[in-house]
């Protein structure tokens, strides 16, 4: 494998880490801008829920359609190069978004460029995580990989803390556009830092002049090395249900808490879900170790974190007062960030070092195609049933991933050890 060591590169798993911490801070920093509104911002722009949701699901489904193409350029021009598209295309969509909103567009519109929001966030999508994970091992890193990811969870939660706090009171004191376009900004200035700091180390680009072919056989690599391995597959089946059911939670937490308190201007209080899952992240992040130890087998941590989550997700769906819903969210933010680290440690474990970048983003995309169907079905129900109906609903469909995780366990893998492959 190639080490570089020009301008700017890391060589030592020190600062391997610092340049992961950093690109992590900013990416997280100015996306969580709009975490708290997003919600708000499509209903704003004369959505319906279902609407809003279907949005939500073509981001997603953009996700699916791009993630093996995108993953071609991380595995064959390098996971810098798609870093930087990943910063330049999520900043033009994201202006896109403030556009349509001011123009008050169709639907047929934001679906259009949801989609192309999914594309920017598959070109960072495995791509980060490869790089960190190839360069510590280049650069000869003894420690644990739940550590760096629980110190990446919690540099994220912070940023993610003040990106949305930050956003729900820029939103209430200017409006719901103002965060969008300081989104659009600070990934602009994302791309020059990753253009300074980041280097491919422990990875050799090889550029193809055959896309399809490569995107052909990077898609059958996906297959052969992490569809077709059981162990790999029933924990990309865990994440069909369980990922597009958090993705539709985080989001309708927002228009939830507006209802439960009687007043649906307050941009600040909306931006309280994002706050609290940030300050979960962090919280998360600190007890990943912890968690780590507390039992002898990932799987294990897994399936009693994910259990935890359901029966707290149906809670939330129950109960009525503002202030239980809220603890309920900070109990289900915290489930949900202490087995973060877990799973990206078990998965990583499970495949090698040439089908990193590939195997994540086909996890990604099975995690994402569970988006696109749970949001709009989601958001349907939440426009018959209310909010809390669709809660409860989504608790039942992220029990479906409970017995994958037996599944994956059921198959005793060494990365499935705590002991085990790091």
């Amino acid at each position: 494998m190639a080490e570089r060591r020009d301008g700017g590169g890391s060589t030592t798993p020190r600062a391997v880490i610092r340049t992961y911490l950093v690109l992590l801070l900013g990416n997280t920093l100015c996306a969580s801008l709009i975490w708290g509104i997003n919600t708000i911002f499509l209903l704003d722009a004369g959505l319906t829920n279902l609407e809003a949701f279907a949005a939500n699901a073509f981001f997603t489904l953009g996700m699916v359609l791009f993630e093996i193409p995108t993953g071609v350029v991380a595995d064959t021009i390098g996971r810098r190069v798609s870093y930087l598209l990943g910063t330049v295309t999520l900043s033009v969509t994201t202006l896109l978004y403030v556009l349509l909103w001011w123009l008050g567009a169709p639907f047929w519109a934001w679906a259009l460029v949801s989609v192309l929001l999914g594309l920017g966030f598959t070109f960072f999508s495995g791509a980060t995580e490869a790089w960190l994970v190839d360069a510590l091992a280049a650069t000869g890193y003894t420690g644990t990989l739940e550590t760096v990811f629980g110190r990446g969870q919690v540099v994220a939660g912070l940023a993610m803390l003040t990106g949305s706090l930050g956003g729900g009171f820029l939103a209430q004191w200017t409006n719901l556009g103002v965060p969008f376009v300081l989104r659009g900004a600070i990934l602009l200035l994302m791309f020059g830092v990753a253009w300074r700091l980041m280097r491919d180390i422990g990875f050799t680009p090889r550029p193809t002049g055959r896309p399809l072919a490569e995107a052909s056989r990077v898609l059958r690599a996906s297959v052969d090395h992490g569809w077709r391995r059981p162990v790999v597959r029933w924990l990309m089946l865990e994440a069909f249900f369980a990922a597009g059911v958090g993705f539709y939670v985080f989001y309708a937490l927002q228009p939830h808490l507006l209802e439960l308190l009687g007043d649906p201007r307050a941009y600040s209080v909306a931006g309280l879900v994002a706050a609290i899952v940030a300050g979960s992240q962090v919280l998360g992040g600190l007890a990943a170790a912890r968690v780590g130890r507390a039992f002898r087998r990932r799987t294990s941590a897994l399936l009693a974190l994910s259990a935890a989550s359901v029966v707290t997700l149906a809670l939330i769906g129950a109960v009525r007062s503002f202030a239980a819903v809220l603890g309920l969210v900070v109990v289900w933010g915290l489930l949900s960030a202490a087995a973060t680290p877990v799973r990206r440690a078990y998965l990583n474990g499970l495949i090698g070092s040439g089908q990193r970048a590939t195997v994540l983003s086909f996890d990604s995309l099975v995690g994402s195609a569970g988006g696109a169907w749970t949001q709009p079905v989601l958001g349907r129900a939440a426009d018959v049933w209310g909010y809390g109906g669709s809660f409860m609903l989504g608790a039942g469909i992220a029990a479906l991933a409970l017995p994958f995780l037996a599944l994956s366990r059921r198959e005793r893998a060494d990365a499935d050890r705590t002991d085990g492959p790091r």
